[in-house]
């Protein structure tokens, strides 16, 4: 239903902390299945700049299984069947979604917000589902070492209690829930930022794949129909340094290793403020739960972006858990054992994407020298052409497929 004036204090089955993939999605599912939820989103829309615009195969896997998948693409999308970078000059495909056994064999590159704004919309015309926008959450409320609800803020000052059986936090890498529940995180830091920026097109940019790796490795253009999303990949930390030295040698810099001049640029990047630092982490909860409390994605696990594969890994997160709680949910009490069964399930697809993640983002993965000799890994990709259709199933579907349940 349409979000509804707020009250100091609302009953709820589960409360939801973050309106992003993971709490949309799950919130949408609990609701259908008749669970009462309230979703709280500390932004009154979902109009910002995001990162993760990739939805992998494995969401419009669910997206099909839910039967939203011919309204949802019918949203503005660009569709990529392969994955290419370039090494050194040379385009190589490093994934190949095309023999993938899901209704759709490619990724759809779409801003969030528009995904989003697609869950919200769905998820809104139910009757159990409430969406309080501009919510912020700012405590857990707690009884006898369990918790109960959340305590959160509108922007006029209204102070809302919201008690609930369950609290799922969904809110990201700065996560109120997690901090709160004191549940224990084991970083495993990572040695790259990326800093990104918008690029108007060109009508002859049409030759440029999405998914450029320049010849130092370190650039990414995400299509975003009348602009390209840019990353530039650099040494942690060294974003300051960088400033320092000024725009233009920066921008020199990021000419170097993409395929766009430093006159064109310098042409549409005019400030410091276009661009924008993502900070990269990994790092993983070591218990997702306590009495009353939950934590899933970007919460639960903060995801390199090698991959992309942060929001699909926070959807799978969401239907595994509403498969394993609706019915207690239902029933209108969760135990701790309960909870902890999300984590199993979800544990071992968490640990070995991270595991790729890491190795992938080593120490030694420094921009290389272009004056190098070309790499080999060229070569070795064209030997063995198999190895796409691989790292297509790992990346378009994850280690762990889920399937959302039928609703009751």
């Amino acid at each position: 239903m349409a979000e509804q004036s707020a009250h100091p204090e609302i009953a709820t089955g589960c409360c939801i902390v973050g309106g992003g993939p993971a709490g949309l999605m799950l919130g949408y599912l609990l609701a259908r299945a008749g669970v009462k939820v309230t979703v709280l989103e500390k932004h009154p829309d979902f109009l910002r700049d995001f990162r993760g615009d990739t939805i992998h195969p494995s969401t419009l896997q669910i997206m099909h299984h839910l039967g939203l998948l011919e309204d949802f693409l019918t949203l503005p999308h660009q569709r990529v069947e392969q994955l290419r970078g370039e090494f050194h000059g040379e385009t190589v495909t490093l994934a190949d979604f095309s023999r993938l056994p899901t209704r759709c064999k490619f990724m759809a590159l779409m801003p969030q917000w528009d995904f989003l704004a697609f869950l919200a919309q769905k998820a809104e015309a139910l009757p159990h589902f409430t969406l309080l926008r501009a919510t912020t959450a700012v405590r857990l409320l707690s009884a006898g070492g369990t918790v109960r609800g959340v305590v959160a803020q509108r922007p006029d000052g209204l102070t809302l209690h919201i008690h609930a059986a369950l609290v799922v936090g969904t809110d990201g890498r700065q996560s109120m829930v997690r901090t709160a529940a004191n549940l224990p995180r084991r970083e495993f830091g990572a040695p790259r930022d990326v800093a990104w920026f918008k690029l108007p097109k060109q009508p002859d940019d049409d030759h440029h794949a999405s998914g450029h790796g320049g010849p130092k490795n370190n650039f990414i253009m995400l299509d975003r129909g009348e602009y390209w999303q840019c990353g530039y990949s650099i040494d942690k930390g060294s974003f300051e340094p960088l400033r320092r030295q000024g725009l233009a040698a920066f921008l020199l810099r990021v000419s170097q290793a993409g395929p766009f001049s430093h006159q064109r640029l310098s042409g549409a990047v005019t400030d410091w403020r276009q661009i924008k630092l993502l900070v990269i982490r990994i790092d993983r909860l070591e218990r997702w739960a306590a009495p009353g409390v939950l934590c899933i994605g970007d919460a639960a696990h903060a995801m390199s972006p090698i991959g992309g594969v942060g929001v699909n890994l926070a959807i799978q997160d969401a239907v595994a858990t509403a498969n394993l709680l609706t019915a207690p949910l239902l029933r209108g009490a969760v135990t701790l054992g309960q909870l902890n069964r999300v984590q199993r399930r979800r544990r071992f697809p968490t640990w070995a994407l991270q595991s790729l993640q890491i190795m992938l983002t080593g120490k030694n993965n420094s921009p290389r020298d272009p004056t190098r000799k070309p790499s080999a890994i060229g070569g070795w990709m064209r030997r063995r052409r198999w190895v796409p259709f691989i790292t297509g199933r790992i990346i378009g579907l994850g280690f762990r497929g889920e399937i959302p349940r039928a609703a009751r």
